[in-house]
């Protein structure tokens, strides 16, 4: 599980979650290592059950609402089983007035405070959605990364195989690119896998011949995409390296392969002089989208096959 610190996600996401920090800043190095937001209203009540470590807690109008009806020594002990616990960072919503307690209770505890004009709702979600992607299982893989008829498609195979000349002639059949050469995948829930390109890389295909093109100057910016969720692997193999007992020719059997223990569609594509390799990758993701829609051709094949051997076996 992979994880951020409370002052890389501030930097993150600071403005568009509108975040000022008013205290507890000697606690930037704290970790984050969920996804999970939460409420502890019940935790402003001594049930610091409901207060998780490395968490982060948002207070919305509930809870300030609450703890501006306290007296003082009640309102001191509500702070002070909040902060008890080792919190990552506590987030004050809905635009409200932080008492002074809270302020001194995050400096001593060296707990990041935050406020925001964001309603509790709206920031849970979102705060939700960026520490998913943050903490998210990763790992890289060579290839080329390519939205092609709205899937997500990674190309790998060999060195000089063709992969990036693959990538620019489907970029110039109106396909995107996503990312060359290192690819980062997250894994964002249980069957769903996020393919992005690191930040050096963006906008770069590297083409032997021509060297590194940039595909946004080239072909404006609809021609690449920041991130895209995996769906299927196409690799490319040389036909002459290819043994005859590994090509399945009616594809009866899909291949799969694991990636973040999540199984992902893999299409085996060799290479030969004449093809049109292009034009076979566009195919492979329009047969994909009609298996995942339960419409198998080579089943349909074998079937008609069998009806009509039937069939012609009552003729006799």
């Amino acid at each position: 599980m992979a994880q951020i610190s409370v002052a890389d996600l501030y930097k993150q996401i600071r403005s568009k979650l509108k975040l000022k920090w008013v205290a507890g800043e000697s606690g930037s190095q704290k970790i984050l290592n969920s996804g999970t937001v939460t409420k502890p209203s019940l935790a402003l009540v001594g049930h610091l059950n409901f207060v998780h470590p490395n968490r982060v807690q948002v207070l919305g109008c509930a809870e300030m609402d609450y703890l501006a009806s306290l007296s003082i020594l009640a309102l001191q002990q509500a702070v002070s089983n909040l902060f008890s616990t080792d919190l990552a960072m506590v987030v004050v919503a809905n635009g409200e007035k932080v008492p002074p307690i809270m302020l001194e209770a995050a400096q001593q505890s060296q707990t990041p405070l935050f406020t925001t004009p964001m309603i509790s709702p709206q920031l849970m979600e979102l705060l939700s959605h960026y520490l998913a992607v943050a903490t998210a299982e990763t790992t890289s893989m060579h290839g080329v990364f390519m939205e092609v008829q709205g899937f997500g498609v990674l190309i790998t195979g060999s060195a000089a195989i063709g992969k990036s000349e693959l990538a620019l002639e489907l970029i110039s059949r109106g396909h995107r690119l996503v990312a060359d050469d290192i690819v980062d995948f997250y894994r964002t829930s249980p069957e769903r896998i996020e393919g992005r390109c690191p930040e050096l890389l963006q906008d770069f295909l590297e083409v032997r011949g021509l060297g590194i093109l940039n595909i946004r100057a080239l072909y404006g910016d609809n021609a690449v995409k920041p991130t895209k969720p995996l769906d299927m692997m196409i690799q490319l193999e040389l036909a002459d390296e290819l043994k005859p007992q590994d090509l399945d020719r009616l594809s009866a059997n899909r291949q799969t392969q694991r990636v973040l223990d999540v199984e992902i569609s893999k299409v085996i594509i060799p290479i030969a002089a004449g093809r049109n390799i292009a034009v076979l990758v566009e195919a492979a993701v329009r047969n994909h989208m009609l298996l995942l829609r339960g419409v198998n051709a080579t089943k349909q094949l074998t079937q008609r096959q069998k009806q009509i051997m039937l069939r012609e076996s009552k003729l006799r």
